[in-house]
């Protein structure tokens, strides 16, 4: 048997290749997206790198009205406290000061599950007047290891971040 021609082996190939493909989807349902709803600052929607609009998020817990369970350790005489802040909020322990600016946690039906939040810690050292900075990032409960709040006498981390989801009861 003979082999077959290049170009025809080229066009068999870009045929098949075209088999099956179409146009016009039967299955796709373009949703068009208000953008007149979408206030910047919102929380609500929003734009992706590529420009393509994200779809908002209704029902959500707003940022402002989520609550989060902050622990923090004294490792010098083994007092541990919890705190329930909003972001925004900034509580001061003795030499500590703790602020939340957000908290975040993965809707039920998402996995992996995951509860944090950001937090900036300042402390006060002995002699000094003034506080200093020594932690600002995201606290993860599920990886407490991703980020560690690194202090010799001082352990925060997060506990929960009280938020609802469209569906919840």
């Amino acid at each position: 048997m003979r082999a077959s021609h290049p170009l025809s082996v080229i066009a068999l190939a870009l045929a098949l290749a075209a088999c099956g493909s179409e146009t016009e989807d039967s299955d796709t349902v373009v949703v068009p997206i208000d953008q007149s709803q979408d206030d910047a600052g919102s929380g609500q929607g929003g734009v992706q790198e590529d420009g393509a609009a994200l779809p908002a998020q209704t029902g959500a817990t707003p940022m402002a009205e989520r609550v989060a369970t902050i622990g923090l350790l004294n490792k010098r005489n083994n007092v541990s406290q919890d705190f329930e802040m909003r972001p925004g909020e900034t509580v001061e322990e003795g030499p500590v000061i703790l602020t939340l600016a957000a908290c975040e946690r993965t809707a039920p039906w998402e996995m992996p599950k995951e509860t944090g939040a950001f937090v900036q810690v300042d402390i006060r050292n002995r002699r000094a007047s003034e506080h200093t900075r020594v932690f600002s990032g995201w606290l993860f409960k599920e990886s407490p290891s991703l980020n560690v709040v690194e202090h010799p006498i001082y352990d925060v981390w997060v506990k929960d971040c009280a938020m609802s989801f469209p569906g919840d009861e």
